[in-house]
């Protein structure tokens, strides 16, 4: 009983463990802590579900997205290949590299959806307190 449940707990290890190496050489955040309001006119469109905002900050600027009402989300739009000195572009839900033409979810924590890029946009932490997001790094 002992060694299947051995087994069985080595198994459930081995399939969940995936290999990050690649990620190793993805961009980290930058330091970052930036307050707004919502009740500024910057934010107007950001108060709404599906509304988005895109603020000064960051490498190239930043995007704060509101998801269901509720829950914000932030992304650089610094392409994640660090190839392209312009912005990335939001559409859709998705946030897009104009210089090698991936594409990042902001449903699914900046996640390339464009096969062989690996690396997710840079997303930041958002809290919400009353009417104040504060957007900062995660670290």
């Amino acid at each position: 009983m002992i060694r299947k449940l051995t087994f069985i707990f080595g198994f459930c290890l081995f399939v969940n463990c995936s290999d990050t190496a690649n990620l190793q050489n993805c961009i980290r955040t930058l330091p970052l802590n930036i307050l707004r309001d919502l009740n500024n006119p910057e934010l107007i469109n950001v108060q709404t579900p599906g509304g988005f905002a895109e603020i000064v900050g960051g490498n190239k600027g930043i995007l704060i997205f509101n998801k269901n009402g509720t829950e914000f989300v932030a992304f650089d739009k610094l392409c994640p290949a660090n190839d392209c000195n312009q912005p990335m572009i939001f559409e859709n839900r998705i946030l897009k590299c104009s210089c090698d033409n991936s594409r990042y979810s902001v449903d699914f924590g900046g996640a390339p959806q464009t096969n062989g890029f690996e690396c997710p946009a840079i997303e930041y932490r958002v809290v919400k307190n009353g009417t104040t997001l504060q957007i900062s790094s995660f670290n």
